[in-house]
């Protein structure tokens, strides 16, 4: 029986794990994939942190990988053609939570969630696209927010570094928040046209001597940071969180009616959804800026993305570069 390496959770409480493991085999309206990469995303610690319904699992939701075999009745794809999945799976299932994800050399994924992934793209730059870069492209895209208005993106690390690409490309008057200069010649270059140094003043007044922001994306999980943004909202303006974090917001009534304002989430991620980034992403050049590992380091990859100490996105490779 042919092999695989995996990175597997054994058992709930459990650490990850280098095992080897059979091959899946594809089923009805599937396809067995060949992974080439994998982005490794803070949705990960889901099942990283025993919140599967059942193990052994493997995690990994930014998923891309060539089509080696087809189940039965799959006639979407062919082989040899590149595809990438995201957090959903098809079929009500969640890559890598409720179904075995993409940290692995091969795995089997269903055919109606899969995109094609273009050649202008490599496969460790498409990525973290499935994910992170989805997650701020449809937020941007779904906005009320049109050329030419203010939108600030508050935070400049994983899923930062990507919004203020989209803004920019997007024709949006872009603003950059972050703590301290250092981040400021990045941002700049990254296409923001102001830079907000948290440190060094008030963003909310700063964004107000904007005459206030059209849109704030908060892509950073700091509670206390994106409560106080609100008070930099144009009238009528959206505050979109897309960071999870379990503190409570600091908000009251009167918070959203001096506005009238916004504060909203945003979930998607679909297959359509994705596509529609990718696109995008390859349309306007906008990258990821990656790190990338081995499969046998991606207890590190997660520790390293979990402390946010990854510049910006870490990247699982399952194959060894040419030289």
């Amino acid at each position: 029986m042919n092999k695989m390496k995996a990175i597997q959770v054994p058992a709930k409480g459990e650490p990850m794990k280098l095992v080897e493991i059979p091959i899946p085999i594809p089923a009805e309206g599937q396809v067995l994939l060949r992974i080439e990469a994998c982005g490794v995303c803070s949705g990960d610690s889901s099942t990283i942190k025993g919140f599967a319904p059942e193990y052994p699992r493997i995690p990994g939701h930014e998923v891309v990988g060539v089509v080696e075999q087809q189940g039965v009745g799959s006639k979407k794809w062919e082989i040899g053609q590149r595809v990438g999945l995201g957090y959903h799976s098809g079929y009500n299932q969640v890559t890598g939570l409720t179904m075995d994800g993409g940290f692995a050399e091969y795995m089997v994924a269903n055919e109606d969630a899969l995109v094609l992934i273009p050649d202008e793209v490599s496969s460790e730059e498409a990525a973290p696209l499935m994910c992170a870069g989805e997650t701020t492209f449809s937020s941007l895209r779904n906005s009320s927010a049109r050329p030419g208005d203010v939108v600030a993106i508050s935070g400049i690390g994983g899923l930062g570094h990507l919004a203020v690409q989209y803004a920019k490309k997007a024709g949006y008057r872009t603003v950059a928040i972050s703590r301290g200069g250092d981040k400021e010649l990045l941002a700049r270059e990254l296409g923001a046209h102001i830079y907000i140094d948290a440190e060094k003043e008030d963003p909310a007044k700063a964004l107000r001597a904007l005459g206030g922001a059209k849109v704030i994306l908060a892509t950073a999980p700091n509670a206390s940071m994106i409560s106080s943004l609100v008070h930099g909202l144009e009238s009528g303006g959206e505050l979109i969180i897309v960071a999870g974090s379990r503190d409570r917001l600091e908000l009251s009534s009167m918070d959203f009616l001096k506005g009238p304002h916004t504060v909203k989430g945003s979930f998607t991620g679909q297959s359509k959804e994705i596509e529609a980034a990718v696109k995008f992403s390859v349309l306007t050049d906008v990258r990821p800026i990656i790190e990338v590992f081995s499969i046998e380091h991606a207890s590190e990859a997660y520790e390293k993305m979990i402390q946010a100490k990854t510049r910006f996105r870490a990247v699982l490779r399952m194959y060894e570069p040419s030289k």
